[in-house]
């Protein structure tokens, strides 16, 4: 997951990273392909010592409830046979220490992740990880800023857990979404797992498709969170009251979303055509954006050094004159595809080291935590945060690229 060894890691960076880009692989039928499982060597033992997440840096303890979503409007991508359906773990700020400890993954849901890319690593050791959201804590006073967070191609909204939880210690709401049939152990109610369908290698969706679909799966989310379809904040969605009971915590002006990979590919594909969106994030994923650019919204991209390289597969330099408004392209050395998400963080623990993205797990949710943090601070709280406005000593890895 965080990455693999010699012919093999080829293979299956090739096909994750189209998918992150959303554009078909070459190939016979021009379609595109779904990543097969890495193969994973190494010969690591876990330790003894149950994996924990980062703890949240924010002022506020955090909540986390979970919401199942059905879009009987629009069919499944996958399996048209069903209506589209979406699972949310929702983060927020509490007031207090309320509430019980939540799981990080099911021990079946670890499995699964697990057998798809090969790791060599213990599922109930994995599945144990510490978190730090609890399940009916009491929410904090006040109106919040919402932000929604969707995973890279066939990884499961879990493994942006160390974010959101950071996000939401610091005044958001967050959204982690898992889209069915999209991600390997995608928990959705009752701890039933949708197949990933998109898994097989043989799949013939292309990838334009995929990242436009999840667009709509996050636009049907704030829908249900907020009302006010395509940009029209405070009415009430198709006629129904929110589908979270925490709703009256989010304030609908300042929404903003990001993701991983192909999760960020969509994000901006959800701000070429929402614009409840006032912010977006992509986190080493590709770009589909109209001529027409964001009419003026800020974009942040955080990425791996290859973005900079005249071979980047997410040819984000010729997206980046389309961004009209507040933009940085922060690349990071020492870091991989993964490193953005929980796996380095978790994996790292269990003796899983990646030779092919040396940052540590500390650093890399250090680094993910203080400059994703800072940009909705600056453009959904008004917060001004100097981190931004170029490189600094206490963050060598991090370059700022102007192409």
């Amino acid at each position: 997951m965080t990455g693999t060894r010699n012919t093999a890691r080829g293979r299956a960076a090739a096909t994750v990273l189209a998918l992150a880009l959303a554009l078909p692989l070459a190939g016979a039928s021009g379609a595109l392909a779904a990543p097969s499982a890495p193969d994973r060597t190494t010969t690591a033992e876990a330790p003894a010592t149950r994996p924990e997440l980062p703890r949240p840096t924010g002022k506020y303890a955090v909540g986390r409830d979970t919401l199942h979503l059905v879009d009987k409007s629009r069919k499944d991508l996958w399996d048209p046979t069903k209506p589209r359906e979406l699972m949310a773990s929702m983060y927020y700020p509490a007031s207090g220490e309320g509430g019980r400890a939540t799981a990080y993954a099911s021990l079946a849901s670890a499995r699964a992740l697990i057998a798809h890319y090969k790791l060599d690593v213990s599922p109930a050791a994995y599945s144990s990880t510490r978190t730090y959201a609890r399940t009916g804590a009491p929410a904090a006073r006040g109106r919040f800023p919402l932000v929604l967070l969707s995973p890279g191609f066939t990884a499961p909204r879990s493994t942006l857990t160390h974010l959101a939880e950071d996000l939401a210690s610091r005044g958001y709401v967050v959204a982690t979404v898992d889209h069915a049939h999209e991600a390997a152990g995608g928990e959705f109610e009752g701890g039933r797992m949708p197949p990933c369908l998109g898994c097989d290698p043989d799949s013939t969706v292309p990838g334009p498709r995929i990242t436009e679909n999840r667009a709509q799966d996050l636009s049907y989310v704030l829908d249900r969170l907020v009302g006010g379809k395509s940009g029209k904040s405070g009415e009430a969605a198709a006629g129904s009251e929110p589908a979270w009971r925490r709703a009256k915590m989010i304030d609908p002006e300042r929404i903003g979303s990001g993701g991983h990979s192909i999760g960020g590919a969509a994000t901006m594909a959800l701000m070429n055509t929402d614009r409840r969106v006032r912010a977006g994030m992509n986190m080493d994923g590709g770009i589909q954006i109209k001529p027409e650019g964001l009419r003026g919204r800020p974009f942040l991209m955080l990425g791996t050094q290859q973005t900079t390289q005249p071979d980047d597969p997410y040819a984000w330099a010729g997206a980046w004159p389309l961004m009209d408004g507040w933009k940085r392209w922060l690349a990071v050395a020492g870091s991989g595809h993964f490193t953005f998400t929980d796996a380095p963080v978790v994996l790292q623990q269990l003796g899983d080291v990646d030779p092919d993205a040396p940052i540590s797990g500390k650093r890399s949710a250090e680094i993910t935590r203080a400059y994703i943090g800072a940009f909705y601070d600056q453009h959904l709280r008004g917060i001004e945060r100097p981190l931004l406005d170029g490189p600094t000593p206490g963050n060598p890895e991090v370059t700022f690229h102007q192409p």
